[in-house]
């Protein structure tokens, strides 16, 4: 801030003593002292926020080249995209023209009902494995699971 040497602080505190006197000296000195600390505050205040809107100034600059990439990018994927749907297009165009319709196969309703289950687990798996096929009654059920007697 001010370049001041030790003999032009000397001769600042013997000026100040002449002047103020010894009395209101140390008064003057906390003033003085609380002003200049005030002022340190303020201009370490005025650096941050100068180092802070650098810091603002460049993440913008980082963040406008990272978009103009992803906008290159995207576009270089648009084309490429573009280009390959095009030569699709010729190439099943000119294989589809190549064939005859009639070599098509017609469609035909395969029969199916959906209604109706159609297992493919064999019987005997079913049996061995304790699958039930068929719906039990609540007595049924209740005679089957019930525990033996021992006589």
């Amino acid at each position: 801030m001010i370049d001041l040497g030790i003999s032009k602080m000397a001769l600042i505190g013997a000026v100040a003593l002449i002047v103020i006197g010894p009395e209101k000296l140390p008064r003057v000195a906390r003033t003085v002292g609380t002003l200049l600390g005030k002022a340190q505050r303020y201009v370490a205040d005025v650096k941050a926020e100068v180092n802070r809107s650098m810091d603002l100034d460049e993440l913008r600059k980082m963040k406008d080249t990272v978009e103009s990439a992803a906008r290159d990018v995207e576009s270089s994927i648009h084309t490429t995209t573009r280009e390959f749907e095009q030569s699709w297009s010729e190439t099943t165009e000119a294989a589809l023209s190549s064939q005859v319709e009639a070599s098509l196969p017609s469609y035909r309703h395969p029969g199916k009902n959906w209604r109706l289950k159609r297992g493919a687990t064999p019987q005997w798996y079913k049996a061995r494995n304790g699958v039930r096929t068929k719906a039990l009654s609540g007595a049924a059920r209740v005679a089957r699971y019930r525990p033996q007697k021992f006589n």
